[in-house]
């Protein structure tokens, strides 16, 4: 497979070679102490392959927003020791004064995280000099970060120009999973696209219905789109204002030859709480005080009949307010149909979003997607299909 971008099989021999290697630790953290260790989990395979390798490795990341400023309670001295403890070798904290010498002082194989790069008000701002007085401390640059990929920071863009730049195995993953749901797909593709609002979506939903065979439009959104079509939804949560804007969606929808899927049963009720009185109707039945707040039985089953008949889908957005019960019953029943036809080979689901990947943990369906990303921003920004300067940089 010929990538648009170089990965660690293309740097050869790193001995002794300072390894410059973007990557988000920025956890989060309840009382002190880490409560999730996702993200130091996926630097990993980067870290290790490079510190095994003989690299002198020296990681760059962010934690918070301290806006250009120190902020103790934001330094990433206090991520070093638990980082350690998930890579299982030694880890050192280099702060920016002195940083030339402890890179000196830093054998082969030897792994340092440097201080918070957005202490520097010159991050953000994607500063040349703060880019370069990054690039002076390494021989190579790695970006390992896709979820940080959409920001055109100094050390996730500028830095890219400066050194001899390559994809780590998490972006390099990533980056395949994506190139597979959207850019060389294999058809007919399915897209879910499901969430409050439809202003939020609009870009991604304009982008999509050009790509894919399927939408599958649910949540809050959705209720906008049967409102385009004339359907009275009560007190649901619609955006009235954007009938119209729907209307160009379906009609350029249809121009694409993308078939546009709405719930045509509905889970409603007057109030939004858990486990309220609830009635299953036909979207045409939907009472004036009562509200949508999930896809019928019926819509899902025929939902789950169209991921049968594809060889792709794109996930971002749960179907319902699926934090409330039981209104996550059309996202978990729809979950589970894409998770066992994925592992039964016939569908590559790829899903992103952080409602996304709590709905499909919540439906124990995310161990079988075939990649699920925990990139929120970055994961949107490419379903709207916007060029992200994290992985332009890194462009061949």
């Amino acid at each position: 497979m010929t990538r648009a971008f170089k990965t660690l099989d293309d740097m050869g021999d790193v001995r002794g070679k300072r390894v410059l290697v973007r990557e988000d630790l920025n956890v989060p953290m309840a009382d002190g102490k880490v409560s999730d260790d996702t993200r130091f989990r996926a630097t990993l395979p980067t870290v290790t392959e490079l510190s095994d390798k003989g690299a002198i490795v020296l990681i760059l990341a962010h934690f918070g927003r301290p806006k250009g400023m120190r902020n103790p309670d934001m330094s990433l001295a206090l991520l070093t020791k638990p980082y350690e403890t998930v890579l299982g070798r030694p880890v050192q904290f280099v702060d920016y004064d002195g940083a030339a010498d402890a890179m000196a002082n830093l054998q082969p194989g030897d792994v340092a995280i440097l201080e918070n790069t957005r202490f520097n008000a010159g991050e953000e701002k994607n500063d040349p000099a703060f880019a370069a007085e990054l690039a002076a401390l390494g021989d190579f640059y790695v970006n390992d970060a896709f979820s940080a990929a959409h920001r055109a920071h100094a050390s996730t863009e500028g830095l890219a120009h400066l050194l001899p730049a390559f994809a780590g195995r998490a972006m390099e993953t990533e980056l395949d999973a994506l190139d597979k749901a959207l850019g060389n797909p294999e058809h007919p593709v399915a897209a879910v696209v499901g969430g409050a609002k439809v202003s939020t979506k609009l870009d991604v939903l304009k982008h999509l219905v050009a790509r894919v065979d399927h939408l599958i439009i649910g949540g809050g959104m959705a209720n906008t789109f049967l409102a385009a079509r004339g359907v009275d939804v009560g007190k649901s949560l619609c955006e009235h204002e954007l009938t119209g804007t729907a209307e160009e969606i379906f009609a350029a929808a249809e121009q694409a030859n993308c078939t546009i899927h709405l719930p045509y049963d509905v889970v409603v009720a007057k109030e939004f709480r858990a486990n309220p009185p609830v009635r299953i109707v036909n979207v045409h039945e939907v009472a004036a005080d009562e509200m949508i707040l999930d896809v019928g039985p019926a819509a899902t089953e025929a939902l789950a009949d169209v991921l049968k008949n594809c060889r792709t889908l794109v996930w971002n957005g749960p179907l319902g307010a699926f934090e409330t019960p039981p209104f996550d019953t059309a996202t978990v029943a729809l979950a589970k149909t894409a998770a066992a036809l994925t592992k039964s080979g016939s569908l590559v689901s790829v899903a992103g979003g952080g409602d996304t990947v709590a709905a499909l943990n919540q439906a124990g369906a995310a161990d079988d997607f075939t990649f699920v990303s925990t990139a929120g921003g970055a994961f949107l920004e490419w379903m709207e299909g916007k060029d992200l300067p994290g992985v332009a940089a890194l462009s061949r």
